[in-house]
């Protein structure tokens, strides 16, 4: 089977499928380490410099600011942001502006990775990127998506957030009548579309919709942001609740045309709405302002054939687990055991639940033991199927590379034993 055809079977539980070997991703401090510690360097992960879908390019205005401001040329090397994350195929990509790593994944014989379609899913138009300020220390500018963000150059993560376009009624209609409307469905694909759609068929890779970040939470964290948003959801719930009817019809209007055109193989849903030790949102909350929309989404997907429909969220997520059930929601990832989230335990009370991630990340540099003892569970939970093993979130640059490839090598003749094909 094929990358595609494999992630395919894993997801609908055939058992004698073996599982996608994948990993979530590495920080780009960690893929750096790894190279001076016996990683052979033969394609360095590329940072895409180019502005084109908000999956895509979210961020990549922070992560080529020293490239750019050296006077640089397309096509040499940006060297990775120890903040930047590289990911390792357990996703999609293209997504904020990460690069995808090949080393890793050839080192170990990795499955490929899902790719994201290339449609803008967001806004549309884009806001202009505006540089507001730079020093040495920090970068400030307005983003795609309007926000306007902090990204600080020696800590080299995720850009911090500190406005955001969403104010009230009257920033929201302005935004509404310009950038999130169904009139231009159209404008929203690429001029080489046809070219993409010829690609799209002929795949060995699993195809998504969704992506970063859309989501019934996530999409209104990044144009609200956090703490307006939990206000927001008691003062203004009207506001809350015609902007996800909005988006969702878009979302709804835009699937349909790519379904009518091509076949995916999922959709990714992002939200992050637990914390290290439980939900940010009330069940209740949860299914005012959540339960109505997912429902929306999952029932035209699973209408279109589209019956993979994996959300992202960190932290602590048991008690959402059995409500975005409900709603429609087939998987989870990736699942932080640091977190308190035991997949063996989740499959047991879950049967029907598939499940990428769940291996604790922290745990790798403990040594071999260690190592063997972390894998117990995850060995067990490959029979069962519908389950991709890798690391609970981005491997940390404390993780050396002569214990990553024991953990790696080890997991994957588990996987290789528990399957037949």
């Amino acid at each position: 089977m094929d990358s595609r055809e494999r992630f395919i079977e894993v997801m609908k539980f055939n058992k004698d499928a073996r599982a996608v070997k994948w990993e979530f991703g590495y920080w780009g401090k960690t893929i750096k380490n790894w190279y001076s510690q016996g990683l052979e360097e033969k394609k360095y992960p590329k940072i895409p410099i180019d502005i084109t879908t908000f999956q895509a390019s979210l961020y990549t205005t922070a992560w080529i600011t020293e490239w750019r401001n050296k006077g640089s040329k397309e096509g040499e090397k940006i060297e990775l942001p120890n903040g930047i994350g590289v990911w390792g195929g357990g996703t999609y990509w293209p997504n904020q502006g990460f690069p995808l790593d090949n080393d890793v994944a050839n080192f170990f014989n990795f499955d490929k990775s899902t790719i994201l379609v290339k449609i803008e899913q967001l806004l549309y138009p884009k806001f202009d990127i505006k540089i507001l300020g730079e020093d040495e220390e920090k970068l400030t500018y307005i983003d795609i998506d309007g926000v306007e963000r902090i990204y600080l150059k020696d800590e080299a993560t995720i850009p911090t957030s500190m406005k955001w376009p969403i104010t009230d009624w009257d920033s929201w209609k302005k935004i509404k009548e310009e950038r999130v409307n169904t009139d231009n469905i159209k404008a929203r694909f690429p001029e080489n579309w046809d070219e993409l759609v010829k690609d799209y068929k002929g795949r060995d890779y699993p195809l998504a919709l969704g992506g970063y970040p859309l989501g019934i939470f996530g999409t209104l964290v990044h144009l609200i942001g956090y703490e307006n948003l939990f206000y927001y959801y008691y003062d203004k719930p009207k506001l809350i609740k015609d902007i996800l009817n909005n988006f969702t019809d878009l979302w709804i209007a835009l699937w349909e045309e790519i379904l009518s055109q091509i076949d995916v193989d999922c959709v990714h849903i992002w939200e992050d709405v637990s914390t290290g030790t439980a939900s940010m949102v009330s069940p209740a909350t949860f299914k005012e302002f959540m339960t109505p929309y997912y429902k929306k989404l999952t029932s035209f997907l699973k209408s279109k054939g589209v019956d993979i429909i994996l959300l992202d969220t960190d932290g602590d997520c048991n008690e959402l687990i059995p409500l975005f059930m409900e709603a429609g929601i087939t998987g989870l990832y990736p699942m932080e055991a640091s977190a308190g989230m035991d997949v063996l335990s989740a499959r047991k009370k879950y049967p029907d639940l598939q499940i990428m991630g769940g291996i604790p990340k922290s745990r790798i540099p403990l040594g071999k033991a260690e190592i063997d003892k972390l894998l117990e569970p995850i060995a067990e939970l490959l029979k069962y199927g519908g389950y991709i093993p890798y690391g609970d979130h981005l491997i940390p640059p404390e993780v050396p590379w002569e214990d990553f490839k024991y953990y790696r090598d080890k997991l994957n003749k588990l996987i290789d034993k528990n399957g037949k094909i």
